[in-house]
């Protein structure tokens, strides 16, 4: 009998925006040891995808670790996998910026490694049918998916140890199924359980075996290290591998050899979909929440039959409607490559759209950075250098355009200065801020949003494995809350407008525990702009006219930005205290007209990760409050010029 072919292979990547420290310690306790490991061992050839993010940092400060890959590589030791250069997941990107992202990661690997990549790692496994012409202009070969991919098309789970092909308009791709069992059993469980599957796999006259992960769980997920190196599982590892080769009971391949080598799986057309985790994540919470119950209540017997892998979450875009922050970031990116397109493509301003486009900062699970300010900070900092440069020397503009693509109309009002976005139907509020020079957008503030961890009950609590350690998605099962955080009632922006009680204390204000007099941060205001050389003044009014309520937004070349709200005292709530809310990311020098009482907090998120709970401080509430009856109220916003 022949040896099962099998691909062991690992992707690294630290995002854009993420800090120094991080990067140091991952190169200290997991790439550089990794490699050390199996290259005493022996242990080739393997598979290995790096993000551009990481290459660039190791090539800066780590240049000798890229040498040695590069030295393996030509060897044919290790191959190496293209994708997305700044690791964007490709599917969510105009089809241009696919391709130009593949290209900068394809020419990186030729002048760094100096070998041409034949696959690709397709970023957290989201898949669209379109891809695949994409993927073959791009000279892409062939690709990475999960099983999931398969099984969710009716394949069952025995046909997919072997390459499939696909097409798109008539180009053909090659795909290969990421074993979800091996998944599993490396690093978490005894070495002894992959031999088991991969002699089971060998038995039953399967070729191939693929698995290509997160590398960062050998070492830098919680408890890895010590499982990994310290308790030895990567020294029992390699003897085990080790073992099955001298039996020519596997043999390590490449994916282009095993391409070549095994016969085709035949002809597949996959579904959107990524792997099984993630389409969880991206349901709405009470979606969520009966998704989990649905699976409780099928069990894992059923589960794991063919039956289970048509119990499906959503899709990944589904995030850009879970959370508008996610939304705007996005829209924001995909408007200004256009606008970089049609300005010729400058290569400054396209390379801080590409590193804007990095997967990390939209979404939200286990893993995901959305929760992570200094990850979206660096979305929002790569999208000002990108403006700055397309817009220099530009008077001060508006635009009327749905910008963020949810059938209603915003304003997006821009100079050479400044960027902002300003939401007539959803009480005039502004949801973006952005001053150039200073490189942030004040209003990158996170809502507080009720999760559907938050509230599952503390049923089936996961408990280590006797023989291994806790995956990830063990740990994920095991967390509960012994009470809820707050859930804010209205998305987080810059003067969402309310009447509250003057009754209401800060306490309850903050947690989120109380009903307004009147909600004007959810009203449709009409809006009329008026526009002078160096100024314009966005009018909004309710359409009824009533209470005589007026909101005027005045924003200056250079982003300046006043607030000026009035009002009939007589009819609009005497008793309450008018008291718009302005959520920041970094401070700013605000001035009042009259002199308020202004309520401050911190907008303090508890989100779950590869960590357990995280309490994150997203920036910081400020509601100036004026009684009602002064009729009139004035708020002065002054970026810090340089």
């Amino acid at each position: 009998m022949e040896p099962i072919r099998f691909v062991f292979g690992v992707h690294f990547h630290q995002p854009v925006g993420n800090f120094d420290n991080v990067f140091e310690h991952h190169m200290r306790e997991v790439y550089a040891p990794f490699l050390e490991r199996l290259a005493e061992r022996d242990f080739f050839p393997i598979v290995l995808h790096m993000s551009g993010p990481l290459l660039e940092w190791l090539d800066a400060h780590e240049s000798r670790y890229l040498d040695r890959i590069g030295m393996l590589a030509s060897d044919g030791l290790v191959e190496i996998l293209t994708s997305g250069f700044y690791e964007p997941v490709l599917a969510a990107l105009p089809r241009a910026d696919r391709a130009e992202q593949i290209a900068w990661m394809s020419e990186a690997i030729r002048h760094r490694f100096g070998v041409d990549p034949h696959g690709l790692w397709l970023t957290e496994r989201v898949w669209e049918p379109e891809l695949a012409a994409d993927l073959a202009d791009a000279g892409v070969r062939y690709a990475l998916v999960d099983d999931r991919h398969f099984l969710v098309s009716g394949i069952p789970r025995s046909a997919l140890h072997a390459p499939w092909w696909t097409e798109s308009d008539g180009r053909r791709l090659a795909v290969f199924a990421i074993d979800e069992r091996l998944r599993y059993l490396i690093p978490f469980q005894p070495a002894a359980a992959t031999a088991e599957y991969l002699r089971s796999l060998r038995a039953q006259g399967r070729e191939l075996a693929v698995l290509v992960d997160d590398g960062e769980k050998f070492g830098g997920w919680p408890g890895t290290k010590e499982w990994v190196y310290d308790r030895g599982w990567l020294t029992e590892f390699l003897d085990t591998l080790e073992a099955l080769r001298n039996a020519h009971e596997v043999r390590l391949s490449t994916l282009t050899h095993a391409l070549a080598e095994v016969p085709s799986g035949g002809l597949v057309y996959l579904p959107t979909a990524s792997y099984r985790e993630m389409e969880g994540w991206s349901l709405p919470p009470d979606a969520a929440r009966r998704l989990v119950h649905l699976e409780q209540d099928l069990g894992p017997a059923r589960l794991d039959s063919p039956d289970g892998a048509l119990v499906r979450g959503a899709h990944w875009r589904n995030f850009f409607v879970k959370y508008s922050e996610s939304n705007r970031m996005h829209k924001k990116a995909q408007a200004l490559s256009a606008l970089c397109r049609a300005r010729g493509n400058p290569s400054t301003a396209r390379r801080a759209i590409g590193r804007a486009e990095c997967n990390d900062a939209y979404w939200h699970g286990v893993f995901g950075g959305l929760y992570l300010p200094h990850l979206r900070d660096a979305i929002w900092r790569n999208l000002a250098i990108a403006e700055r440069e397309l817009r220099a020397g530009e008077p001060l503009a508006v635009e009327r355009l749905d910008l963020d693509g949810d059938g209603i109309e915003e304003l997006w009002v821009h100079s050479s200065r400044f960027s902002a976005l300003v939401s007539p139907a959803r009480g005039a509020r502004i949801e973006e801020y952005t001053v150039f020079h200073q490189e942030i957008n004040y209003a990158n503030v996170l809502t507080r949003r009720r999760e559907a961890y938050h509230e599952l009950a503390p049923a089936n609590h996961a408990t280590e494995p006797s023989s291994g350690t806790p995956s990830i998605h063990d740990i994920e099962k095991s967390l509960r809350l012994s009470r809820l955080p707050p859930a804010d009632q209205d998305d987080r922006a810059m003067f969402v407008d309310r009447v509250l009680p003057a009754g209401l204390a800060l306490e309850d204000y903050a947690g989120a525990e109380y009903a307004p007099l009147s909600a004007l941060g959810r009203t449709h205001f009409v809006t009329d702009i008026r526009a002078e050389p160096h100024e314009v003044e966005l009018v909004c009014r309710l359409p009824s006219g009533e209470w005589g309520f007026e909101k005027r937004i005045r924003f200056t070349e250079a982003g300046a930005l006043t607030v000026s709200y009035r009002w009939d005292p007589e009819a609009f709530f005497p008793d309450g205290v008018f008291a718009p809310e302005i959520s920041i990311a970094r401070a700013l020098d605000l001035g009042y007209s009259p002199t308020p009482d202004v309520w401050a907090f911190p907008i303090t998120t508890l989100s779950k990760s590869e960590r357990g709970f995280d309490e994150t401080v997203q920036g910081h509430s400020l509601t100036p409050r004026w009684p009602t009856l002064v009729g009139a109220a004035r708020v002065e916003v002054t970026p810090v010029q340089p």
